[in-house]
């Protein structure tokens, strides 16, 4: 699911090369994307989102035995494809955590790449997981180290999770510096290569804030057991900490390719495509407390965090609005920060026990951000 975008592709890479069968793919509106990877892997299903591009994929490939299906029907069909043994949600924003409720339900394993599921969803999204007893399996590159280093573990021994973060194309600027940033500064990202809106959540840290409250539900640990630090090399891709004060980390080159791979072939490890990493070539490995004061979307996910219910829900739908209004040049910069912190004050508390009243609050922190904006 999310086959167009950056992590899609690089899963299509992975599956090539492990010679895994893709039964169904899914993405929102890039028809020619998807067309060739129809042809190229033969699925029984594509789901596209957008109605006017599922017509249009239609008669693309007419020729071709791959039934097309749209809307939240069709990518809910593809999380639950009854051949399916394992689903990858690499759908962007909210838009995946239907998908992901139904592919537990169904008793598919899950390898996730979408934080909002588990941002805005993550009560129901563990009960689910638990009541099927169906793996989940982190593909951020973060939680995927944070997974690996606790394999074989006692998880009572854990005393804190440390995620690290590149710090974006920004580190080390001030709130004055970042008051005529461009989109297209805040695009380059100097370690990976994302889709745009990933790409603006690390300019901004949001990625990061999103991370650690994805990681609070991976993981079963509180805020005060989160630490975040920027690390610009980006080769620790995080680390644990346990009750002894040892700390395991997991390192590798920065290929996404990697924590994909592992989630594909859990539990076990096989030749793939990332390259190895040489230690003598790396140069000094460097970690800095991120600055929350600057890049305010860290802030309020933190604080949505420590609050609980549906705040982390609104943040995360604020920040979507946020990001496609400075995407389209309405907003600057730092207004996403602002806007995105305003909305989750906007939030009454109130607990995240239904789909509806998660996805209300998505919206009403939506709306609360293009009426303010």
């Amino acid at each position: 699911m999310g086959s167009t975008g950056s992590i899609g592709r690089q899963t299509l890479e992975v599956a090539q090369a492990l010679g895994l069968r893709v039964c169904a793919l899914a993405a929102h509106s890039n028809v020619k994307d998807l067309e060739q990877q129809v042809r190229a892997f033969r699925p029984n299903l594509a789901a596209v989102y957008d109605a006017q591009a599922a017509r249009d994929l239609r008669v693309r490939i007419a020729d071709t035995n791959t039934k097309v299906v749209t809307g939240m029907e069709g990518l809910c069909e593809a999380a639950t494809y009854r051949t399916a043994d394992l689903i990858v949600n690499a759908v962007v924003g909210m838009v995946g955590l239907k998908p992901t409720l139904a592919a537990a339900a169904a008793g598919k394993d899950i390898a996730l790449a979408n934080k909002e599921t588990l941002v805005a969803g993550g009560a129901l999204v563990m009960d689910a997981v638990r009541l099927r007893g169906v793996e989940l399996i982190p593909v951020d590159s973060e939680h995927s180290a944070i997974f690996q280093c606790l394999q074989g573990t006692p998880r009572k021994a854990l005393k804190k999770v440390i995620l690290t973060a590149s710090g974006g194309p920004f580190f080390g600027k001030s709130r004055a510096e970042l008051q005529t940033v461009t989109p297209e500064q805040a695009l380059q990202h100097p370690n990976w290569h994302m889709g745009k809106k990933v790409s603006i959540d690390s300019a901004t840290l949001m990625n990061k804030g999103l991370e650690a409250m994805e990681a609070g539900w991976l993981f079963n640990v509180p805020l005060e057991q989160v630490e975040i630090l920027i690390h610009r090399e980006s080769l620790v891709h995080s680390l644990v900490e346990f009750a002894d004060n040892a700390i395991l980390a997991q390192l590798g080159v920065a290929d996404m390719r990697l924590p994909i791979q592992y989630a594909l072939t859990y539990p076990d490890r096989v030749p793939g495509l990332s390259q190895e990493l040489d230690l003598t070539a790396c140069g000094p490995l460097t970690f800095a407390k991120p600055d929350v004061k600057t890049f305010l979307c860290l802030w309020a996910c933190l604080s949505a965090m420590q609050r609980g219910g549906l705040a982390p829900a609104a943040v995360n739908g604020a920040n979507e609005a946020a990001v496609d209004l400075f995407l389209r040049r309405k907003i600057p910069f730092l207004r996403i920060g602002e806007l995105v912190l305003a909305a989750l004050e906007a939030q009454p508390d109130a607990p995240a026990t239904t789909l509806d009243a998660i996805l209300e609050a998505d919206a009403a922190a939506r709306a609360f951000v293009y009426r303010n904006a």
